[in-house]
């Protein structure tokens, strides 16, 4: 007689994920190697073409006026940069003199259009493009926003992302072994923000479609940078491969991850505030937990919620916790800053709150800790930058940071100037630390770990693989070897 099985039946097996794009985290780079080295050697024959005239007039005259064109266009850029307090880190002298020399083309393209040979005219004209190309090349070495070419076409037409699936097609999986985890694109109602936002994207672990309905699965809220779309963290910090591995050790269980929209465009800094610039904050604190707690059925106890942010996501995920304790019980603030920041004081007052500040401190996190009190079950994790050219007497060689009494404190007035936001990078006492002793005051569990880098999305996302773990402990899933 046969033994009956133990156990029931293995689910059947899901159709394999689509991956988006293919490639996904190799291909050719944009960071370093030889695309960007060829597109710096064809930008500077160009340049040296387009310049290249032998008469007296044109070095006398036009020439001049090329150059105070292109000091113009670099002074402006690095004016404006400073002035929106758009920069975490000073950005390379490289990147201005670009943009210097792409105005100094199109000076050279326009007024030397009836002088020169014909090929002169044609390089001068084909040299502004391409010194603009190799302009954005710097500024997306500076950042890391696009770490290959496949992950920057991928983004301009707007290719699926990893295991991304339609959402009219969950049904179809539930109960079955889907091997990987699965990225669905939702359009989150209003439910009283008023924000109008873009499509954000939806990680459901392979352990959510196990069984009949979904487990009540911790939520990890992920935010991006000031320049963002919902997509970032899959598409530029390429964070997919290191969750999809670690599902695969634990199971197949990870919390489901919600890639939310803070900006409601491109480049539109709310830095998850309410203000001009948008109810970001309502939309994350309204909108969101409830559509995924009746869309995705995971749990609504705040202590099995997290926020995650990355740069003015960073500044987010505390600002959040801290003013909604109710909702997230878990932060992790990715090189943020202070607070809310949009320029100096004066500058954010009016940029993110039309003037009013009383709503300044109402999203300045140092003052709601100060105002809420002792707080209960809330866990922070830094994890902060010092830049990687310091080697000083504070720097040790493991790139942990001492502390001296007497260390000079970052100088509020110049917050936001130059790519001085609070992060110590230049031997300040950094946001990071402010913050989290301030929240020890009050009863938040911190720690700040600091490490030497750029402030690069593939820090974000180095940063968010080695915290994952410890994350996905704390939101109460066991994780070999890791104790919540």
């Amino acid at each position: 007689m046969q033994s009956p099985p133990l156990g029931p039946p293995p689910a059947p097996q899901a159709p394999a994920a689509r991956t988006g794009y293919p490639g996904f985290h190799h291909g050719l780079s944009l960071l370093h190697g030889w695309v960007p080295q060829v597109v710096l050697f064809v930008a500077v024959l160009l340049l040296v073409l387009a310049f290249a005239r032998f008469t007296r007039r044109w070095w006398l005259l036009w020439m001049p006026v090329c150059a105070v064109v292109g000091g113009a266009a670099a002074w402006a850029a690095w004016s404006y940069t400073n002035d929106q307090g758009l920069a975490s880190d000073p950005a390379p002298a490289l990147l201005w003199a670009c943009v210097g020399l792409t105005g100094a083309g199109l000076a050279a393209a326009l007024v030397g259009l009836r002088t020169g040979s014909w090929w002169q005219r044609i390089a001068a004209v084909l040299a502004v493009p391409v010194a603009l190309l190799y302009t954005g090349v710097v500024l997306n070495q500076w950042v890391g926003y696009y770490p290959t070419v496949q992950a920057a076409w991928d983004a301009v037409n707007a290719d699926p992302l990893p295991h991304q699936v339609d959402q009219d097609e969950l049904a179809s999986l539930r109960n079955t072994n889907v091997g990987t985890g699965r990225i669905v694109e939702v359009d989150i109602p209003e439910a009283g923000s008023d924000f109008r936002h873009r499509s954000e994207y939806v990680y459901l672990p392979p352990a959510w479609f196990a069984g009949d309905k979904p487990p009540a699965l911790p939520t990890v809220m992920m935010i991006g940078g000031e320049f963002n779309t919902p997509a970032d963290w899959a598409r530029s910090g390429q964070i997919m491969p290191a969750v999809d591995d670690f599902a695969a050790r634990n199971n197949g269980v990870t919390p489901v991850l919600v890639f939310v929209d803070a900006g409601g465009s491109f480049n539109n800094d709310t830095e998850c505030v309410n203000g001009p610039r948008g109810n970001a904050a309502d939309h994350l604190t309204k909108d969101v937990p409830g559509y995924m707690e009746s869309t995705f059925g995971v749990s609504p106890d705040p202590a099995l919620w997290a926020v995650v942010g990355w740069s003015m996501g960073g500044t987010c995920a505390v600002d959040l916790a801290v003013m909604h304790p109710e909702l997230f019980g878990t932060f992790v603030d990715i090189a943020g800053d202070l607070g809310p920041t949009a320029g100096t004081k004066e500058q954010t007052i009016k940029r993110l709150y039309g003037g009013n500040a009383d709503a300044y401190a109402e999203f300045d996190p140092l003052t709601v800790m100060a105002k809420h009190g002792p707080y209960t079950n809330v866990v922070g994790l830094f994890d902060d930058l010092t830049a990687p050219k310091r080697n000083d007497s504070g720097q040790q060689p493991n790139g942990q940071q001492m502390h001296y009494p007497g260390m000079p404190k970052v100088n509020e007035e110049q917050i936001g100037k130059g790519g001085r936001d609070g992060v110590r990078d230049t031997n300040e006492e950094g946001a990071a630390e402010k913050l989290c002793d301030e929240g020890k005051k009050v009863g938040i569990d911190c720690t700040v770990h600091t490490t030497v880098g750029g402030h690069t999305w593939q820090f974000a996302a180095s940063a968010f693989t080695s915290s994952f773990p410890w994350l996905t402990a704390r939101l109460g899933i066991p994780v070999p070897g890791i104790s919540s």
